[in-house]
């Protein structure tokens, strides 16, 4: 990362340091020399202020030992603490030059002859400047002046230093003058410059390893937002921010949470409601479909018997034969084909109903073994027309089952008269109720071809017919296993269709209790 946050503010956190460094040094070089010497005169006149009220009413020539000693000691003390030299001198001077006649110190009491004329000239300077107004020469400059005491900053070329002094008057010719040493203040500046580059030296690289340190406490968990970002922008919502903060990243991380919780509820919400719309689209696409299916093949199933129906009774318009029994036989052409239209339309509105929900399915205890018994009675003349031989053991058994009495008749009519219809070879036909756990499966078998493997799928679909030729031939319309279907899903039981190698069955379940 070419400029990551750490980076940013370690950088940032070493700039505002090297600038504020930056501004000490300018204001050391520019402010300090004035804020130095100010501060020395101020200095100077406290220690005067202090000097004065130890020296006021003392009477120097007649002064007690133990006086003396007393002011002494405490002249020592203040001299000590401010660093300054105090001299308490007696000064008697000519009148007509300004020049020193006679300089008495009274403090200190102990003195060299180099002292004594240092400041013998010194003070001469300040006699003639006070008292003849003689101009001070260039090594000294006066900085304050007041009723009682003037200061001056004074170079002393003997010892290459400068110095502040503070002179003034005491009663009976006394002076009091004070003397501190004055460091240059640009050498004084430049130590200090020196210093606080090697402090911020230290400071620097000391600031950008702790900015490091602390600035890692949030890039590092402002990384895993990222990271948790990323993983949202992936939808991968299981990603979740684990860290436990109070502070904003904390705030920032629950919403962060919230808003994945949020978006994988709205987008499974989004792909539930997709999906749906697919499944409806298809529903639809599929019903689109069936319809056109549903009105081809209606019109292929009826298109024969109306021609068949439009035929002769244009041949009895056209009274094609005279004779009874030719007139008979068209008729009976007409009403079988108008019979066979008949039951294909009740057919379909049932199998419509059914497929729409429309009928009901009104549940009902009753006898399997009656509707079974039923069913073969009234096929009975269709089993001696196709020689077929019957085996169905009623016995003395009932079974009672939950369901729709008249809609399981319809489906047991179906199952036995597709067998009929396809009943070959032996020509044997077996109707069976077997109790199975909490269930009873009714199967009808009939010998004959099996169905194609690829067609077991497709028999339940409306009009589609495995043998076209041979369905003709019975009159099916591919309508019957459909009702089936509809019926056995109506009421969510199982059926379905197996192959033998001598025949094939077709069974369904019921419910033997309640659910």
């Amino acid at each position: 990362m070419k400029s990551s946050m750490r980076t940013r503010l370690s950088l940032i956190f070493s700039g505002l340091l090297i600038l504020i460094i930056a501004c000490i040094c300018a204001i050391n070089v520019f402010l300090l020399p004035e804020f130095y010497e100010n501060s020395k005169i101020s200095q100077m006149k406290r220690v005067y202020s202090h000097a004065v009220n130890l020296c006021r009413n003392v009477d120097w020539v007649n002064l007690d030992e133990d006086v003396r000693d007393d002011v002494y000691d405490r002249l020592d003390i203040l001299s000590s603490n401010s660093n300054v030299d105090i001299y308490v001198v007696q000064i008697e001077a000519y009148p007509a030059s300004g020049d020193i006649a006679t300089l008495h110190y009274v403090y200190p009491m102990e003195n060299t002859k180099r002292l004594e004329e240092v400041t013998k000239e010194q003070l001469g300077k300040y006699v003639k400047a006070i008292y003849f107004g003689e101009t001070l020469d260039d090594n000294c400059q006066i900085l304050s002046q007041s009723q009682n005491c003037e200061v001056y900053k004074v170079y002393d070329d003997r010892v290459d230093s400068n110095y502040i002094e503070l002179t003034g008057l005491l009663p009976d010719n006394y002076w009091l003058y004070l003397r501190t040493n004055y460091q240059s203040i640009h050498e004084s500046t430049e130590v200090s410059n020196k210093f606080l580059m090697y402090v911020g030296v230290v400071a620097v690289v000391t600031g950008i390893f702790i900015m490091l340190f602390v600035s890692n406490q949030y890039t590092k968990p402002i990384m895993r937002l990222a990271k948790h970002a990323q993983d949202m922008q992936k939808l991968n919502f299981s990603s979740r921010y684990e860290d436990r903060r109070d502070d904003e990243i904390g705030i920032l991380g629950d919403s962060m949470n919230a808003l994945s919780d949020k978006l994988e509820e709205t987008i499974s919400e989004l792909k539930t409601a997709n999906n749906e719309l697919k499944l409806d689209i298809q529903r639809r696409s599929e019903q689109e479909q069936m319809r056109r299916e549903f009105l081809a093949n209606v019109s292929h199933e009826l298109k024969t018997p109306i021609a068949l129906i439009q035929g002769y009774a244009e041949g009895l318009q056209d009274n094609i034969n005279d004779d009874p029994e030719s007139r008979e036989f068209y008729c009976e052409v007409i009403v079988d084909e108008a019979d066979k239209m008949n039951k294909m339309v009740k057919k379909l509105l049932n199998l419509n109903q059914l497929e729409f929900g429309n009928g009901q399915v009104h549940m009902e205890h009753f006898d399997l073994m009656d509707v079974l018994s039923s069913v073969v009675n009234s096929s009975e003349i269709l089993f001696r027309q196709k020689e077929a031989d019957l085996s169905f053991d009623r016995g003395d058994r009932k079974i009672f089952v939950w369901a729709d009495e008249y809609m399981i008749e319809e489906v047991v009519t179906n199952y036995v008269n597709n067998a009929l219809n396809h009943v070959k070879y032996e020509k044997k036909i077996e109707i069976k109720a077997e109790l199975r756990d909490e269930t009873v499966r009714v199967s009808v078998f009939n010998t004959g071809d099996p169905i194609p493997e690829e067609d077991l799928d497709k028999i339940w679909n409306k009009f589609y017919k495995v043998d076209k030729a041979h369905t003709r031939e019975y009159g099916g319309n591919g309508i019957g296993l459909s009702i089936v279907k509809a019926v056995m899903e109506a009421h969510n039981q199982g059926y379905g269709v197996c192959n033998y190698d001598n025949g094939v069955e077709f069974w369904f379940e019921l419910d033997i209790k309640i659910r």
